[in-house]
């Protein structure tokens, strides 16, 4: 199963992290945490490797929804969005909400995994061309 939703866009890694944001945003989500995965291996280990960086991106609606039904399921909550340097292109990545499902079994999460796949592949779909989204 894959566990990932990606488009891949022709545009440099800051401006792809700013329409990022911006996307997220139109689809109610906020932004609570950035973790320079980049800067933070290269201080910590003397380690380099490309522009990578991890938006905490949350809809305190869906959150609340989805933690009513199982407090533990803030374990598998899609907030992380992946925004990274892929070759010449920039990847944006996001966790399939449908893993909550596949991974708990619970049903009852099933309303807000639709939801959240939509206001995620909305995002996601306004940063590039139609059918891009893998």
């Amino acid at each position: 199963m894959r566990y990932d939703r990606t488009v891949q866009l022709e545009t440099d890694f800051v401006t792809a992290v700013a329409r990022t944001r911006d996307a997220l945003a139109e689809q109610g989500f906020g932004i609570l945490t950035e973790i320079d995965v980049t800067a933070t291996l290269k201080a910590k280990l003397d380690h380099d490797m490309e522009d990578y960086v991890i938006l905490g991106a949350c809809n305190p609606s869906l959150a609340h929804r989805a933690l009513d039904t199982d407090r533990s399921i803030g374990l598998l909550l899609p907030c992380n969005v992946v925004v990274r340097r892929d070759g010449d292109r920039t990847a944006v990545q996001v966790l399939d909400p449908n893993t909550m499902i596949a991974l708990t079994e619970l049903d009852m999460l099933r309303p807000v995994a639709e939801e959240a796949t939509r206001r995620l592949d909305a995002a996601l779909a306004s940063l590039t061309t139609p059918g891009t989204i893998s």
